[in-house]
């Protein structure tokens, strides 16, 4: 009996010992210290950014090499290429390689799409961080409208309100019509911009934030930007949507300088494919290899080097920035043989190799006669542009030419002679030498006097297609809107478009399989030749 009674009280002595002493200590002792307990939901803003760029998530560079380059450079005639195989969807309207449509739906869903809705939630109602890091919450909504606003201008009513929402359950989500879609990308811009305020703590903000490094203000320039492209976007299907948020882009504040655009900084690692420009990386020889069979269009040149070809009075002073010559190329080295801009030559949209041997009256190799990208724009860690203030500036001319929302102060003329030169100005950040001055701006605005040369309206179009060059994608969707430039298809001989230039991407044959709401949401016809709904087609 003693002794039972010596082992309850040496039991109750250890009970004591144990719940006095620091019972912490003893949990941490079965916590893997190498385990993620939490992840900072700034870092996930850094990878919408990243992914945004095309790059950090994942082999991004393909929605640039295939659908940036392959189909809407060459859909728009800024470059042109001889190649018959899975580059040149844009050039000559084949349907014989799916990524160009392919590569955005894989790419942006499971990219910013993801990672930009994991924000949303964890600082929202019963996430993580519900009602902290306020700032990268709404910076994430921006960001997320700018990945939508891409996806839905490609392929029209997408999955966007069940987007995302694996971890609920919803694997097979609903497809949505663009006009809704558009409606919420509004009222999502709205609110972001209203909320986002420099008195909210910074939470780490600043430093995930490599656009502008916590800067409230050109955020908010960025969202009401976004705001305007968008509401231009629409005009001629909605007229109403269109004035009421033209209005309250301007009412804003758009953005208005090129100290305002949207930049990613890109690096050459920390390893080979993580923060590397996407697009240079589709022109490298040994990847993309695209600066090896894509040159700067006819069309392109032609424009550029104006209606005098014997004379450089009338070329735009970007016809140099954009190419550096002609090339040749040696078992070593790339020589750029002809700089003179009186010589540059641009390749006609449409043309195999045998076309173009019969055009040049022989066998000839492209890169020997035709000028190349400008390789000073095409190194690895050369800036990524998201977005320009040109662009608002061409926006708000057109606005006001077609008397679109109020608040536009200045005319048309002002807006568009400004756009012109944040356009002509802004790539030095790819390299010092890129300078256009005052002066050769002045010149080139006198030698085309606005509205004189051409209809103001179709001056608008093509500067704004002339802005665009490398967000090629964008520039697809200003000219499926506006009608300019006012290009001459190509009509290549087994073309999936019956020689029109196409219109739309199409949805992956997987997404169309795999999903039942396909066949009752996905806009119709589902082809290259389809139309979205501000361009005419189904809303």
């Amino acid at each position: 009996m003693k002794h039972i009674l010596k082992l309850i009280q040496s039991a109750l002595l250890i009970f004591i010992f144990v719940a006095g002493c620091d019972t912490d200590k003893l949990h941490d002792m079965n916590i893997n210290p190498n385990a993620v307990n939490e992840i900072d939901v700034n870092y996930f803003l850094t990878a919408a950014e990243l992914s945004a760029s095309n790059n950090g998530l994942r082999d991004d560079r393909y929605t640039d090499w295939r659908t940036n380059i392959g189909m809407c450079a060459h859909a728009i005639q800024q470059l042109a290429s001889t190649s018959t195989g899975t580059i040149s969807v844009g050039d000559k309207y084949l349907e014989n390689d799916v990524e160009p449509s392919n590569a955005p739906w894989d790419h942006f869903f499971a990219g910013d799409g993801r990672v930009t809705m994991e924000i949303i939630k964890q600082t929202g109602p019963g996430g993580w961080y519900e009602g902290r890091k306020i700032n990268t919450r709404h910076a994430a909504r921006i960001m997320r409208v700018l990945c939508f606003h891409r996806l839905t201008d490609w392929y029209g009513s997408i999955p966007y309100f069940e987007a995302n929402q694996g971890i609920e359950g919803i694997f097979q989500p609903k497809y949505d019509k663009q006009k809704d879609i558009y409606a919420d990308l509004f009222k999502e811009l709205d609110e972001a911009c209203q909320a986002m305020s420099p008195s909210h703590p910074d939470e780490g903000f600043a430093n995930a934030d490599y656009y502008f490094n916590g800067d409230i203000a050109k955020w908010k320039k960025f969202g009401y930007s976004l705001m305007l492209r968008l509401a231009m976007r629409v005009s001629n299907v909605d007229a109403a949507m269109a004035n009421t948020w033209v209005t309250k882009a301007i009412q804003g504040g758009v953005m208005s300088s090129n100290d305002d655009n949207v930049i990613a900084t890109m690096a050459l690692g920390p390893s080979e494919w993580t923060n590397q420009n996407g697009i240079s990386r589709g022109f490298a020889p040994g990847d993309g290899g695209q600066w090896q069979s894509s040159f700067l269009s006819k069309t392109f040149v032609d424009w550029l080097m104006g209606p005098d070809k014997n004379s450089t009075a009338d070329d735009d002073p970007r016809l140099m920035i954009f190419t550096a010559g002609i090339i040749k190329w040696t078992p070593n080295e790339v020589v750029f043989y002809e700089t003179d801009p009186l010589k540059q030559r641009g390749l006609p949209n449409g043309l195999d190799g045998a076309m173009l041997n019969t055009l040049m009256g022989g066998p000839t190799v492209p890169y020997e006669h035709f000028s190349a990208v400008n390789p000073l724009m095409l190194e690895d860690d050369e800036p990524y542009m998201i977005m320009h203030a040109a662009e608002s500036e061409f926006l708000q001319a057109e606005a006001l030419e077609r008397e679109i929302g109020s608040g536009i102060s200045g005319t048309a003329k002002e807006h568009y002679e400004k756009g012109v030169k944040l356009a002509m100005q802004m790539y030095t950040v790819y390299d010092p030498s890129f300078v256009v001055t005052d002066a050769q701006v002045a010149n080139y605005l006198a030698t085309y006097p606005y509205g004189v040369t051409k209809p103001a309206l179709e001056m608008i179009g093509e500067q704004m297609w002339a802005s665009k060059w490398m967000n090629w994608w964008d520039a697809w969707s200003d000219y499926r809107r506006t009608g300019f430039p006012q290009l001459v298809p190509t009509n290549y001989p087994g073309n999936a478009t019956n020689g029109q230039i196409p219109t739309k991407l199409t949805i992956p044959a997987y997404e169309a399989t795999g999903n039942p709401n396909y066949k009752t949401g996905a806009t119709q016809p589902d082809r290259l030749v389809g139309k979205v709904w501000w361009d005419g087609g189904p809303e």
